[in-house]
């Protein structure tokens, strides 16, 4: 049978300002990549959504992005190796603070926006972010998107990784993500990402957005918390992943 992990990136609100829907997205997913502060969250979210996803029994990771959170961590930045290492130890960390304190285990780390991005394509940078999470825990599951250099970085690191495919991204013709402000770089019919989710998921397959088909590896599909129809994209892609004869498990679990 192919089982397949469900995310959603969560915990990206903070202070006085509400982000998500995250109380009912969390019910549908597998596993979670929740803010660490820079981007997104504060401590009071950070400790929330963890709890949330405990009991829920929802697998959690962290979710570490760039220090901007005027730019919600979706500018790039021009870092050094030594200073992407340390972000992702130090926000890692300040999540696996609240994971041990609630009584729960770490899953996996997933970059977010521009970082993630950057690291698609920068071998550099990428290796820089798997030396910090296998420095941290090399038990956790390092996720990325398939077929980039975070993948690579990651195995070669000795950590597991995770290919992770997006339910509402266009991809380009070399498998990166179209970037966002692109016409079509988001996918907002429901029927067309369910039916992209399945052709990833039981085919390998997905098309760009110049009309080719590429090979994809399908391990985890992330669903945008943020997004206005998060939630129904999430039961919908959910349930058609059911009726398709797929398991939905999280990573630790497969």
């Amino acid at each position: 049978m192919i089982t397949v992990d469900i995310n959603s990136d969560l915990g990206e609100s903070f202070g006085s300002y509400r982000i998500g829907n995250d109380q009912q997205v969390i019910r549908h997913v597998t596993s979670v990549n929740i803010a660490c502060g820079f981007h997104a969250g504060d401590p009071l979210v950070m400790e929330k959504t963890v709890k949330s996803a405990l009991e829920e029994g929802v697998a959690v990771g962290a979710h570490p992005g760039f220090p901007d959170l005027m730019g919600f961590g979706r500018r790039n930045m021009v870092i050094s190796a030594e200073e992407a290492r340390a972000y992702i130890i130090y926000q890692v960390g300040a999540l696996y603070g609240f994971v041990k304190a609630l009584g729960g285990e770490m899953q996996h780390v997933k970059p977010h926006g521009a970082f993630y991005n950057m690291a698609a394509k920068d071998y550099k940078l990428a290796r820089a972010v798997a030396e910090g999470v296998y420095s941290l825990d090399s038990g956790l599951i390092l996720m990325g998107l398939a077929g980039s250099q975070l993948i690579k970085a990651g195995q070669d690191a000795g950590l597991r990784t995770a290919s992770e495919v997006f339910a509402d991204r266009a991809y380009a013709a070399d498998g990166t993500l179209v970037p966002r402000g692109t016409p079509g770089a988001l996918i907002e019919d429901k029927q067309l990402a369910i039916s992209r989710v399945l052709d990833m998921v039981l085919r390998g397959k997905v098309e760009a957005i110049e009309g080719t088909e590429i090979d994809i590896r399908a391990e985890t599909i992330c669903i945008h918390g943020d997004s206005q129809d998060a939630l129904d994209f999430a039961v919908s892609i959910r349930e058609a992943l059911h009726q398709a004869g797929v398991e939905l498990k999280a990573l630790k679990q497969r």
